[in-house]
């Protein structure tokens, strides 16, 4: 099998993925555009060959460089970067070389687009919050009059919380139109909620392999806008009605072979339309793997490998590695430079040490949402896991 892996650099966890690939004899053909001397050992070692281009974003030259690895090797039978903000290309590279083992340029808008997702949501049956297309200051009023202040405005097509805005008045709305990028923005009913994620591989049938929850309290726009320390964690299990629809959006969406991650609110408070109080709204869907360095917790957590989860759906369209059963919570905190702690890193290690699953400083691309410094600890309670974020927070 050949797998050409785009960008396989970066998250630099994502050596993982190539390695359990070549564990199972496939060739591991990397493009990207960092030089070959700056790529980690790891990810040197699980690489068949790789091709360097000047930049990702020219087309040209990622069009030439699996031309190349098709010339050299052979049908391509996958190419993935598990990466969102490579997912149009990813796509259209799939389409010009007729690899069918993802989805293809027709499929990018209902995953991309902000607004199509609405649609598919429907079709499932997930309630989510209602939403406006931003085109002009009149309209966004007109909506505002079903929905009434605050707002979220955010880019029609975005990674993350780039870009987003919450709304509050007619003062900042008139703002946000005076400064408003150029790009496609929309509205949207602003939900009181906690946010949690659905995290799942599945199969070529879309049937789920392997599934995860995470929570994410504060919401990852409030961290970015407001330079917040960053605390969230994966769940032992999925809750029942989060799985319900987590699954309900994979068939409605017609995901088929991939690592996705879905978000979604908990409501915390009741609203007419939505739910009442702990029942989940569909947020977006993500194509690709949560980020930073959430599966690792997910291996953590329910003391697995979700990496060879994924390289046995890619190579045997099936989940070969049996479950564990010790399932818990595997939490992170990442801490800003900027903010003076009362427990220094040293402190944190001296008490907690023994629980630590990872440490250390994060990528500078990443930090904006997960912090600068990051801690990643296993706790067996709720109480265990409040008291951890305490500590470090204080």
């Amino acid at each position: 099998m050949n797998f050409v892996f785009i960008s396989p650099n970066f998250p630099e966890t994502y050596w993982n993925f190539c390695d359990r690939l070549k564990a199972r004899g496939v060739n591991v053909l990397g493009v990207g555009d960092a030089s070959y001397d700056s790529l980690d050992g790891r990810l040197k070692a699980c690489l068949t060959e790789y091709y360097r281009v000047d930049s990702l974003e020219d087309y040209a030259q990622a069009y030439r460089a699996v031309a190349y690895f098709s010339w050299r090797y052979g049908k391509i039978d996958w190419l993935e970067s598990n990466n969102e903000y490579w997912l149009e290309t990813d796509a259209r590279l799939r389409t010009d070389f007729n690899i069918t083992t993802g989805p293809r340029l027709k499929d990018i808008d209902k995953f991309k687009s902000k607004a199509t997702q609405k649609i598919y949501y429907a079709k499932g049956g997930v309630p989510t919050a209602r939403q406006s297309k931003v085109t002009t200051p009149e309209a966004a009023k007109a909506f505002l009059e079903e929905v009434g202040y605050p707002v979220i405005v955010k880019p029609e097509v975005g990674v993350g919380a780039e870009a987003t805005y919450k709304v509050c008045s007619d003062a900042e709305l008139s703002a946000f139109f005076a400064t408003k990028p150029s790009v496609p923005y929309v509205m949207e009913e602003f939900v009181t909620g906690d946010i949690y994620s659905y995290d799942a591989i599945v199969d070529s049938h879309g049937k789920p392999l392997f599934e995860s929850s995470g929570h994410f309290p504060p919401s990852v726009m409030d961290v970015v806008l407001g330079n917040l320390d960053m605390p969230y964690w994966v769940l032992p299990d999925v809750p029942a009605q989060l799985r319900e629809r987590g699954r309900a959006t994979l068939k409605a969406f017609g995901i088929r072979s991939r690592f996705v991650h879905f978000e979604f609110f908990r409501l915390t408070k009741a609203r007419k339309g939505l739910g009442e109080v702990g029942d989940f709204v569909g947020l977006e869907t993500n194509m690709r793997p949560a980020g930073g360095y959430t599966p690792d917790m997910m291996n953590f957590a329910h003391s697995t490998d979700v990496y060879t989860i994924w390289a046995d759906m890619v190579t045997a369209d099936k989940r070969l590695l049996p479950e564990s059963g010790d399932d818990h919570w595997c939490v992170y905190y990442g801490r800003r430079d900027a903010h003076t702690y009362a427990h220094d890193d040293n402190a944190v290690m001296a008490r907690y040490g023994a629980q630590m699953a990872m440490t250390g400083r994060i990528p500078a691309a990443l930090a904006p949402d997960l912090g600068d410094r990051m801690f990643m600890a296993h706790v067996r309670s709720d109480g265990e896991m409040q008291e951890y974020f305490r500590f470090l927070s204080e």
